[in-house]
């Protein structure tokens, strides 16, 4: 009896590590990469390739259907796919363009499917300098590994003329069978099952990730397109509530665009509530400017506060100062239009200010009658509050004091709707 309960535990303890062998060969991730290529798809690239490494995937399979997107982002997924420590697929599904192609060569193996091209990588803006870094950055990554690099470059650089391939004046794109045909790319495959078939590859299960919600979002809010037309509408909401008296539609405006940037740095995982915190610090300083006379400290640093928020929120110094460049062209373009066409529409008399021999002043209500008449303070004015001048009651600003509820005041200024009090003393 104890020999048959020694050979059962031998058998045991034989079998149980190969069952668990057989159970750690690791899982095969399948990885979207869908739309445009930037801040947000990088950092869930990169979220997900930590994930699998983590959990000992077999392999990482990366399903490309792209048009393209920002340079930056694509080396930035690049290095993370070659500095992986597992085997890496790029599955072109669709299509791979422009910083798509760079994103493919960077895998270990290429495959396509039936009917889908991969090239036309040519940046934007095209100058001298940007496309000679560009294509020797492809040309690094496709020496490294193993392809062809002459073809990769001809996908960016029309000056690169291949014979019988690709004539001189025109970006190379490949079919998928001409890409296999020219050794670019290793296999066709119908799907990603079929795909890890071919590739032999032993694995547990087949994990696809999904692309959540949070992630779509922050692709879209941090797109290269969509971000400086929000820091355009950020600028022009600023000047058009300068040129409006009291919170409107400027105002609005302006903390909405803002608030979308900012939220898809946050999502893109670019920024943090610390970036924030500085963009309101220098909203504040802005306001405070508003209610003082001249242009000081307050003012400049609002502007330097807004400006650095903005280049932390990017994703590099490079984007942030292209990004502004769009924007600040817009909004003068913008400001030049509203300078010119406003006074001419009725509905912009409703919240602009109109020139006249007193300056600049709102046309909703001529508060000048007010000048040097007296009131009653209904709240605190800290310094803006509410006083009671003959049963109406009017927003102000106190000249620097704050003045309790009850005292008396003397309206000793008024700009358009802005209308200036001081304690009666």
């Amino acid at each position: 009896m104890p020999k048959k309960i020694i050979v059962f535990l031998l058998l045991f303890l034989f079998l149980v590590p190969i069952s668990n062998a057989e159970s750690q060969l690791g899982d095969i991730y399948v990885i979207p990469i869908d739309g445009e290529i930037g801040p947000a798809v990088y950092q869930f690239l990169s979220d997900q390739m930590e994930i699998a490494t983590k959990n000992g995937a077999a392999a990482v399979v990366i399903e490309i259907d792209t048009y393209g997107g920002r340079i930056d982002s694509a080396i930035s997924i690049s290095e993370i796919i070659t500095d992986a420590d597992i085997p890496t697929i790029a599955f072109v599904n669709t299509k791979a363009e422009s910083a798509g192609v760079l994103i493919t060569i960077s895998a270990e193996t290429i495959a396509m499917a039936p009917h889908s091209t991969i090239g036309s990588a040519e940046p934007i803006p095209n100058t001298e300098k940007i496309l000679s870094f560009w294509t020797s950055k492809l040309r690094s990554v496709a020496e490294e590994r193993g392809r062809d690099p002459e073809l990769v470059a001809a996908m960016a650089d029309k000056s690169v003329s291949i014979t019988d391939v690709i004539e001189y004046d025109r970006l190379l794109n490949l079919s998928t069978m001409k890409a296999v045909e020219l050794g670019f790319a290793d296999m066709v495959a119908t799907d990603s099952y079929n795909l890890i078939e071919q590739l032999g590859i032993e694995y547990d299960d087949v994990v696809h990730v999904e692309v959540g919600f949070r992630v779509l979002v922050a692709q879209i809010l941090s797109s290269a397109i969509l971000v400086p037309i929000l820091l355009s509408f950020g600028f022009i909401g600023i000047m058009v509530e300068i040129f409006t008296p009291g919170f409107g539609i400027g105002g609005t405006i302006s903390i909405v665009a803002y608030s979308l940037f900012f939220a898809g740095s946050i999502l893109a995982g670019h920024a943090t509530f610390a970036v924030l915190i500085i963009f309101i610090a220098g909203i504040l300083l802005l306001l405070i400017e508003a209610v003082m006379p001249g242009f000081g400290i307050a003012g400049l640093g609002g502007i330097i506060c807004i400006v650095t928020s903005i280049f932390m929120a990017s994703s590099s110094v490079a984007s942030a100062v292209v990004s502004l460049i769009i924007a600040i062209i817009f909004s003068v373009i913008a400001l030049i239009l509203l300078l010119k066409y406003a006074p001419r529409n009725k509905f912009f008399d409703k919240i602009i200010l109109k020139k006249s021999e007193k300056g600049y002043v709102a046309t909703i209500k001529d508060y000048s009658v007010l000048l040097n008449k007296e009131g009653v303070v209904k709240s605190y004015l800290r310094p803006a509050g509410r006083i009671e001048i003959e049963g109406e009651v009017y927003d102000v600003i106190s000249d620097g004091d704050f003045v309790e509820k009850g005292l008396r005041v003397k309206v000793i200024k008024v700009e358009g709707k802005k209308i200036v009090v001081n304690k009666i003393k």
